[in-house]
């Protein structure tokens, strides 16, 4: 029977979460269902054609199913910001275990990220392209070639969860604010905000509008194109840079506070 309001998937909750009937389980998995399309529609969206999306859908509903076993409605937090987390780290731990990325994509995004890093280090700012390509001995064409290939890697991402393995582990609805926080971990949030707000100041005004389109907005990357009057290709690699530019700050500050 499927659930229509609010009030039917609380009273569903309520009766799973004491008896654990199968019944209630199978209505819930249904109820969130569309929750797992829309995170593998999420991640798609930086991996080759080959990967086919319904393939993805398959791995995200065992993160489903595990989060609707695990979800305590008694934390305080929705359970769709629970089940992300676990529903993309179920994704993302079976593309891993497939290894679906060459070595030697993963070798230029690390060689992309040193030259990022040095000439940050250098010039006090985030490089352009020109200047990051000039670094590598390539030419841009080239240097967007490779943000092409390794946009597949999903390096990091704003919103990129904890991955999980089997068994119990750290999720993102555990890192969460609730009233049983200390001042430490508060202060850890507000630092890592102003980390990313710095390191995101530094970045060209069309980057800052592909970060702010697809984190906050929810576009895709085909709608940014549209806006921007660009290619999808074209926001994939603006959005490959800008992503691995927050990972090189990051980086950075953590090697010079360590």
């Amino acid at each position: 029977m499927a659930i229509d309001s609010t009030t039917e998937i609380d009273s569903v909750w309520i009766r799973f979460k004491e008896s654990g009937e199968q019944v209630d389980r199978d209505q819930l998995i249904v109820y969130y269902a569309p929750l797992v399309k829309y995170v593998a529609s999420r991640v798609a969206a930086g991996l080759p054609q080959s990967v086919d999306q319904a393939d993805l859908v398959s791995f995200g509903m065992f993160g489903l199913i595990d989060a609707i076993a695990k979800f305590d409605p008694e934390r305080g937090y929705k359970f769709e910001t629970y089940a992300i987390a676990r529903v993309k780290g179920s994704i993302l731990d079976e593309l891993r275990s497939i290894d679906w990325v060459p070595r030697s994509v993963r070798s230029k995004a690390k060689s992309v990220e040193r030259a990022m890093m040095k000439l940050e280090a250098q010039l006090h700012r985030a490089p352009t392209d020109a200047e990051i390509a000039g670094e590598m001995g390539l030419s841009v064409d080239q240097l967007n070639g490779i943000y092409h290939q390794i946009s597949s890697l999903g390096i990091v991402a704003l919103d990129e969860m904890l991955s999980f393995n089997s068994g119990e582990s750290l999720t993102f609805g555990d890192t969460l604010a609730d009233r049983a926080d200390g001042p430490g971990g508060t202060y850890e949030r507000v630092e890592m905000r102003q980390l990313l707000a710095e390191a995101i100041n530094r970045m060209t005004e069309r980057e800052k509008v592909v970060l702010t389109l697809y984190y906050y907005e929810n576009l895709t990357l085909a709608e940014i194109g549209r806006v921007l009057g660009v290619t999808e290709s074209r926001v994939c690699q603006i959005h490959t840079k800008a992503v691995m530019h927050l990972k090189t700050r990051l980086l950075s500050l953590e090697r010079e506070s360590a």
